[in-house]
C-alpha cells in the first residue's frame, strides 16, 4: 500500500512563498500520475498541478506562473513550490498518486494565506 505524507504547509502573508513536500512510502520512479489537489472551505477538491514520469507538468489556470511542481524519484518525493501566494490559495493541499486503477491520497497539509 502506497502511503503519502504531506508537509510544508502553514501560515504565510499574501505575496509570500511556501514549498510543500509529499513523501511516498515506496519508490515513485514508475508512477506516472503524481499531483497536488486542494480543497478550500466549503468547496470541492480541485486539481492544482500534475507531473508525469517523463517530467511533463500541467497546472490549473489559477496557479500558472506562480506554482511549480517537481518530483525527485531518488527521494520518493513530490514538491509544490508556491510563489506569490494569494488569499484565494488558502486551502488544504493533498498529494495524489495514481497507480493502475488505484488512487492514493495523503491526509493533506493546510495552507493559510493572510492579508
Amino acid at each position: 500500500q502506497l502511503q503519502l505524507v504531506e508537509s510544508g504547509g502553514g501560515l504565510v502573508q499574501a505575496g509570500g512563498s511556501l514549498r510543500l513536500s509529499c513523501a511516498a512510502s515506496r519508490t515513485i520512479f514508475s508512477i506516472n500520475a503524481l499531483g497536488w489537489y486542494r480543497q478550500a472551505p466549503g468547496k470541492q477538491r480541485d486539481l492544482v498541478a500534475t507531473v508525469t514520469d517523463d517530467g511533463i507538468t500541467t497546472y490549473a489556470d489559477s496557479v500558472k506562473g506562480r506554482f511549480t511542481i517537481s518530483r525527485d524519484n531518488f527521494k520518493n518525493t513530490v514538491y509544490l513550490q508556491m510563489n506569490n501566494l494569494k488569499l484565494e490559495d488558502t486551502a488544504v493541499y493533498y498529494c495524489y498518486a495514481g497507480v493502475g486503477h488505484m488512487e492514493h491520497w495523503g491526509k493533506g497539509t493546510l495552507v493559510t494565506v493572510s492579508s
